[in-house]
């Protein structure tokens, strides 16, 4: 099997345990002053990769595992939290915060990026709490033809560049096999990440840290989907009491249920 070169896209997104509200405009959800953190499934992709390493489950090893996230200046503390948790090296495309990018503006960014570091495993999650579009990983494997393995809930290892993926399906569960270069996309039970520590913080301080901009990789933000409004989901009813099953069965009959 060829030594690993990883690419892991990581996304600053607000924390997973925080309510979004949605600003007073009624064009986006709030995120001044309120806490951001590393999107969770990424957090997967950057774990996932770091045992590839440490556990010596590919037989051609990994030669270098390098994160990549496109936002602005404090998506630098996703990637050092990344790092942290083991990958050798972050690169930074600077992209202001009111000009979030397309999922496929990020597919064609990471098209490039893969070209420019020789990747040939992109790990990513398999799709970012905020947009929920679920979209880039398909795309990217779709512009650089390569075999894709979504929503991965194992991933193991074989010769002759072969990689299995086991995921999660409505009937149970389904095994892949594919040959790198390939495109793996995590799910929630793929692992469960790693507590960067503050020695390792302090580490990944003097990793390389590479800054870029979207005119390094010949990328122009398209904006091809416009936010007409953003409105809170109505308030949840609440339920009411029957006697015995046939007050239930009338009711039931009664919202259209039966």
């Amino acid at each position: 099997m060829s030594a690993l070169r990883i690419l892991v896209p990581v996304k600053r997104v607000i924390d997973y345990a925080v309510k979004p509200r949605v600003n007073k405009a009624q064009t986006a959800v709030e995120t001044a002053g309120v806490k951001h953190s590393m999107n969770p499934f990424d957090e997967l992709s950057v774990e996932e990769s770091v045992r590839i390493r440490e556990k010596k489950r590919a037989p051609g090893g990994v030669e270098d595992i390098a994160v990549i996230s496109a936002g602005p200046s404090k998506a630098v503390d996703v990637l050092r939290t990344a790092m942290a948790m083991g990958a050798d090296r972050g690169i930074h495309v600077e992209v202001k915060e009111d000009e979030a990018l397309e999922p496929l503006s990020v597919a064609k960014l990471l098209r490039k990026a893969v070209e420019e570091h020789n990747s040939n495993l992109v790990i990513m999650g398999k799709q970012s709490i905020d947009g929920d579009a679920g979209q880039t990983g398909q795309m990217l494997a779709g512009l650089l033809g390569w075999p894709q393995a979504t929503q991965a809930s194992k991933v193991d290892f074989g010769e002759g560049d072969i990689v299995s993926v086991t995921r999660e399906v409505d009937g149970g569960v389904e095994t892949l096999q594919a040959k790198l270069p390939m495109i793996i996309t995590t799910d929630l039970r793929l692992n469960e990440p790693r507590y960067a520590s503050l020695p390792n913080i302090m580490k990944a301080k003097k990793k390389p840290l590479e800054k870029k901009k979207l005119a390094d990789y010949g990328i122009v933000r398209d904006q091809r989907l416009k936010v007409l409004k953003v409105t809170e989901p109505p308030p949840r009813q609440g339920g009411g009491r029957v006697d015995n099953v046939d007050g239930l069965i009338s009711k039931l009959k009664e919202l259209g249920g039966l």
